[in-house]
């Protein structure tokens, strides 16, 4: 009797500790580049969220006693550890929107942004698509699962079990990491913004030089084909910067941007 008990309380402890880790891998799971896009289904999400917590939980099990789970606040358990995970998932999906964000801005700097339409179930320039599919195809190049899986294993370190984030730190780390997308995504979009106003100041010095001349039917072809161009040389590069920029994210992802 006393075995059948012993197995039991192995049971329960094994089924609290998976449990507290999947309240904070959830969350990041249904932000990860790639596993949670729109596209992807929920019942896959949800399988992709148990697999990630059957690795991550015997590494966090150090961190966590579970002989405290009878006595614990569940509900602050479940809030502190599912505002982790967000906290971590947002700032992945940050990197995304910087990417969408680069796109939109180079679009709308070269004449592309009516190419194809919405090509995906988020409303995006065709630019946008390409750097976010490349974005999301570099980072599983990368094996970013196996990282994210070392960094939420520190996480708990830093965040113990059922300790609600500091909420001043926390408003710091949201603003930072907004702004750090924007200031990404504007550095990726930067040259295509170069060259449109390097055309736009082309073409007001070339209707001054001649007003009879439709620079506009003249100039449309050239800063669209430009814009394609552009985008075929510099799409590595700025894939490149935005993928070292994730690395950081991941090495340290409370530190500053």
């Amino acid at each position: 009797m006393s075995g059948l008990a012993e197995l039991l309380q192995i049971s329960q402890d094994l089924l609290w500790l998976h449990a507290t880790v999947f309240l904070r891998v959830g969350p990041i799971m249904a932000l990860f580049p790639g596993f949670g896009e729109r596209v992807v289904p929920v019942r896959v999400k949800l399988v992709l969220s148990l697999a990630f917590t059957a690795v991550v939980a015997p590494a966090a099990a150090p961190y966590i006693d579970t002989s405290q789970f009878s006595d614990l606040d569940i509900a602050r358990t479940v809030l502190s550890e599912t505002a982790v995970g967000l906290m971590i998932g947002i700032g992945f999906r940050m990197f995304l929107l910087a990417l969408q964000t680069a796109g939109s801005m180079a679009a709308q700097a070269t004449s592309l942004s009516q190419i194809l339409g919405a090509a995906g179930a988020t409303p995006l320039p065709a630019i946008g698509h390409v750097l976010t599919m490349g974005g999301i195809a570099l980072a599983m190049i990368l094996h970013l699962h196996v990282h994210v899986a070392e960094m939420v294993i520190a996480t708990y370190s830093i965040f113990p079990v059922g300790a609600l984030p500091d909420a001043s730190s926390t408003s710091q780390w949201g603003v930072a990491q907004v702004a750090g997308a924007f200031s990404l995504a504007f550095s990726l979009a930067a040259p295509f913004v170069l060259i449109s106003v390097l055309y736009n100041l082309t073409l007001g010095i070339i209707n001054r030089a001649m007003p009879q001349m439709m620079v506009v039917f003249v100039g449309a072809p050239v800063i669209t084909a430009g814009g394609l161009v552009l985008l075929f040389l510099l799409a590595p590069v700025m894939l490149s910067i935005w993928g070292i920029a994730l690395q950081g994210y991941v090495a340290n992802p409370f530190g500053p941007r």
